[in-house]
């Protein structure tokens, strides 16, 4: 029976809806890079140290897959011209988040986090790293860009031993951090027992709370944090100016935030990449500000235990040592079946935030110490993408 004149100009509606639907997709999908290699995921391959010779390279590119704050990577190497075993690291100062990080606190312990995976690397290898902390000295706080510059944060020296299997390399090639909801499964005694392990270090203190009303005060903290940076203009400012938009400039700046970091993957990754590509308006401050308290939400709500690292002074050595305590830390988990996410908003210290950092120092650390890390942990209720990382040779300054 032949179509109706009706029917035919509903099917010829419906192809032409369906041809825009796909072109539009198109659109979406080439704006977003779909084709392009992520280069910016090299390094995490595990046979990506196998092109360097050098072992003090080697194992610059085991710190390169260390947790850091706002994924800026602020690390360089300075290799020894004398010693072929012998390397330095510093503090580029020109990878800071000065608006939510003024003091350079998490700076710092992404600094120990970065020497805690080279370690654990090191051992791997067949390499002993003693680890030797300012050197030179501490920073000049009133000149601490020009100081960071001048004075390593670490000296480094490596000597060979026989490759010993460390039992949580493995884990240095999971994703730093996941921030989606986690089971609500608490931490077993062998788990605990596990982490409590990773510090032996008499000048900090490692504390995990999983009891009903901690658990309710703590992300009610991470909620007000949330809430108070991103109700300030200058941290959205900072936020987007480091947040990585399309596979394009993932892979020319390998470093900062994308959609990844919320569990963005697969056709919804590339749709909204396509789209805030095409019209950047989309990703307004005021979409990225319901995005981030959702999360933090989210993560209070589904959130079985946390942990608090906390040191007895606040001095940048001791942040560092933080730093390297949180890698073991999280290495543990790892082996454990367990995830986190650092909390790190209550803890900035810019004015806005004193009133809650003063109060969660007043309940947590009584005894006048300074929270280095607050920490949710628990058993993933699904998986996070791995997040952006830079060439190691990037690292390596002059």
């Amino acid at each position: 029976m032949a179509m109706s004149k009706r029917a035919k100009i509903s099917m010829i509606i419906l192809l032409s809806v369906v041809i825009l639907l796909i072109l539009l997709a198109g659109a979406l999908f080439t704006a977003s890079g779909v084709f392009k290699k992520a280069k910016y995921l090299d390094p995490w391959k595990r046979d990506y140290v196998d092109q360097f010779k050098d072992p003090r390279v080697k194992l610059a590119a085991y710190g390169l897959l260390a947790p850091n704050g706002h994924n800026l990577q602020p690390w360089k190497i300075r290799l020894d011209k004398q010693n072929p075993l012998k390397f330095s690291l510093y503090t580029d100062s020109t990878r800071l988040a000065l608006a939510s990080d003024p003091l350079a606190r998490q700076t710092m312990v992404s600094q120990g986090t970065f020497l805690e995976y080279l370690r654990v690397g090191g051992e791997q290898l067949g390499y002993r790293a003693a680890i030797r902390l300012f050197p030179e000295g501490e920073y000049d706080e009133q000149k601490l860009s020009g100081s960071m510059d001048q004075k390593p944060v670490a000296e480094i020296t490596l000597s060979k031993a026989q490759p010993a299997a460390n039992p949580l390399f493995d884990y240095m090639f999971l994703p730093d951090t996941n921030r989606m909801a986690y089971k609500p499964d608490p931490l077993t005694a062998e788990q605990r027992q596990r982490l409590e392990q990773t510090n032996a270090d008499e000048a900090l203190k490692l504390t995990f709370l999983d009891a009903p009303e901690d658990i309710k005060k703590l992300g009610e903290y991470s909620l007000e944090g949330t809430d108070i940076e991103t109700g300030l203009k200058r941290m959205n400012d900072e936020s987007a100016d480091i947040f990585r938009s399309n596979e394009s400039q993932k892979n020319k700046y390998r470093s900062g935030f994308s959609f990844e970091g919320q569990g963005t993957t697969g056709v919804k990754k590339h749709l909204l990449q396509g789209m805030i590509t095409i019209v950047p308006s989309f990703n307004n401050e005021e979409a990225s500000t319901k995005l981030a308290v959702d999360a933090a939400r989210t993560a209070a709500e589904h959130s079985p235990a946390y942990a608090l690292i906390l040191s007895k002074d606040n001095s940048r050595t001791s942040q560092v040592k933080a730093g390297m305590l949180y890698s073991r830390l999280l290495l543990a988990g790892h082996e454990q079946g367990l995830v986190m996410q650092p909390l790190s908003q209550v803890l900035e210290e810019y004015p806005e935030m004193k009133a809650p950092y003063t109060r969660i120092h007043q309940e947590y650390a009584p005894g006048g110490e300074t929270i280095q890390f607050l920490i949710r942990l628990g058993q993933p209720a699904q998986d996070t993408p791995l997040s952006m990382r830079r060439e190691v040779t990037d690292l390596i300054a002059d």
